[in-house]
């Protein structure tokens, strides 16, 4: 089909789901509780289901006093018997494919069902309705007269006991219609490839001769690729590589500090970002807007929503509420119920409502990667928010960063200390301390409290980190590529005290 009629057509079926969506924006709370209700019927024979009595709940209220709130550590025995072939255990249809996710925060894996209805019905359903939005608000778009330059993770796939696991792109890839490999690029092979460093070199000898007009991976990651492709290329910015960029959908990290530095790569005002919040649990929210940062929660991708205030959680008096009852601008952490049976899973991000008509968030940050060693209650929005805000202001420009506690000793007071690998080095480091310790209290009230004349925390403090710690962090750990990230924050000083000791290592 020649590429003009097929982007037509891919426009004509896209823009189909549009009256699909109007139908949750008007109906949020009503979608919802059907949604809930079919998972507990489809369910309800499964091991699980019968544990619990699946059939005979009949009000929410039953279902969240019946199932209790679970992390990965208390249903990874349930996933272990289906992983070594047992079905029928939390989930009524086979499910013989895991999404391998390690994270930042527990080195060891997890692996998270992936079933077919969660594959076709939430996995590929929002990646078409990134489109069909990104299309409804640029009607004269034409993306789909090239190709999408995707970026994954480690695609290595393994069979165990008839199942399968690897990283949730590689899944994709690998139940994606034949069809669907014609509008990316690099090819299949190429992304499957499992050695980071080599696959960068072969996605880039493979893509520079395409017609890219849209990218689609991390930030992080990306940016890497994209500064290598100028490098290799000798050219001043991507549009002189590809003449017909208009949009790079991105995801797994905040956006903010990596800004400034796509926008110098990609100097075009019309150039558009569109953001999308996944992971291997699901796809949970897309941006509907052009120039937006807030993305609009998907209510019917299979996903049952619950909300757990951040000012109680973990504690004694830890509260549970649902998609109704969800206030703005307070800190939730997100636990799901999904098509691939996880029930009422704390997934380990935070959310931030911006709009209840129609239910829009921001991803806040990770329920273990905060510092509220001294009351501040810092979040990985707002640590990403003042360094971005501080580059601006003093030219600067940041890789990587992470934080954690300077814990008091004696008479001594608290503080944060920072390591930052800088792409551009601010030209007083003492100038730029005082300006991030500024910004950050402009952002966080409880943080400009505990600062309030040093009576609890003095300045934060920064460490300038040699090129490439993070990177070789990384890669001694084995997590180069696709959604893998730096821990941010920390309330220990674990990650921090390895990366001193690693920039004090003489690099060959």
């Amino acid at each position: 089909m020649p590429f003009p009629i097929l982007n037509s057509f891919a426009t004509w079926v896209l823009k189909q789901r549009i009256h699909q969506i109007e139908l949750f924006l008007k109906y949020p709370n009503e979608v919802q509780e059907e949604l809930l209700f079919n998972l507990l019927s489809q369910a309800e024979n499964t091991i699980l289901g019968t544990k619990y009595d699946f059939y005979s709940i009949n009000s929410y209220a039953t279902f969240a006093e019946r199932i209790p709130i679970s992390n990965y550590e208390e249903i990874e025995p349930l996933i272990e018997r289906t992983r070594n072939g047992e079905q029928n255990v939390f989930w009524n249809t086979p499910i013989k494919w895991f999404a391998k996710s390690s994270g930042t925060t527990n080195s060891k894996s997890k692996f998270i069902p992936v079933s077919p209805e969660t594959l076709e019905n939430c996995h590929y359903k929002g990646s078409k309705d990134l489109l069909c939005m990104y299309l409804n608000n640029n009607q004269n778009s034409e993306m789909f007269l090239g190709k999408s330059l995707r970026l994954g993770g480690s695609s290595q796939i393994h069979e165990s006991n008839n199942t399968y696991f690897g990283d949730l792109s590689a899944i994709l890839i690998e139940n994606m219609p034949m069809w669907a490999e014609f509008s990316s690029t690099p090819s299949n092979k190429t992304s499957l490839m499992n050695e980071w460093e080599a696959k960068m070199t072969a996605i880039i000898n493979e893509t520079r001769v395409e017609n890219v007009t849209s990218f689609a991976g991390v930030p992080s990651w990306m940016l890497v690729l994209l500064n290598k492709v100028l490098t290799e290329t000798g050219k001043k910015n991507l549009f002189e590589v590809w003449p017909n960029l208009e949009v790079y959908f991105h995801g797994g990290v905040n956006f903010d500090p990596y800004r400034e530095q796509y926008q110098a790569i990609l100097p075009n005002k019309d150039f558009k970002y569109y953001e999308i919040y996944n992971a291997s649990e699901g796809f949970f929210a897309i941006q509907d807007l052009n120039y937006s940062n807030d993305l609009l929660l998907m209510l019917d991708y299979g996903i049952f929503y619950e909300f757990i205030p951040m000012e109680t959680f973990g504690t004694i008096n830890q509260k549970v509420i649902r998609l109704i009852d969800v206030e703005l601008d307070k800190n939730y952490a997100l636990v799901i119920t999904t098509n691939s049976g996880l029930w009422r899973y704390l997934i380990g991000d935070t959310v931030r409502f911006t709009s209840l008509k129609p239910y829009r968030i921001r991803v806040s940050g990770r329920t273990k990667h905060h510092i509220n060693v001294f009351g501040e209650e810092i979040m990985v929005e707002n640590t990403d928010k003042a360094i971005a805000k501080t580059c601006s202001e003093l030219n600067c420009e940041v890789i990587d960063y992470t934080v954690a506690p300077i814990f008091m000793k004696e008479n001594q007071k608290g503080a944060h200390e920072w390591i930052i690998e800088f792409k551009k080095v601010p030209s007083d480091l003492v100038i730029f301390q005082k300006a991030l310790d500024e910004n950050l209290q402009a952002i966080n009230s409880d943080y400009e409290a505990k600062r309030y004349n040093n009576m609890t925390l003095n300045q934060l403090t920064v460490n300038v980190a040699r090129p490439n710690l993070f990177y070789d962090w990384l890669k001694d750990n084995n997590k180069l590529g696709g959604q893998h990230k730096i821990p941010r924050l920390s309330n220990q000083r674990d990650y921090l005290e390895l990366l001193k000791i690693r920039n004090e290592e003489v690099v060959s």
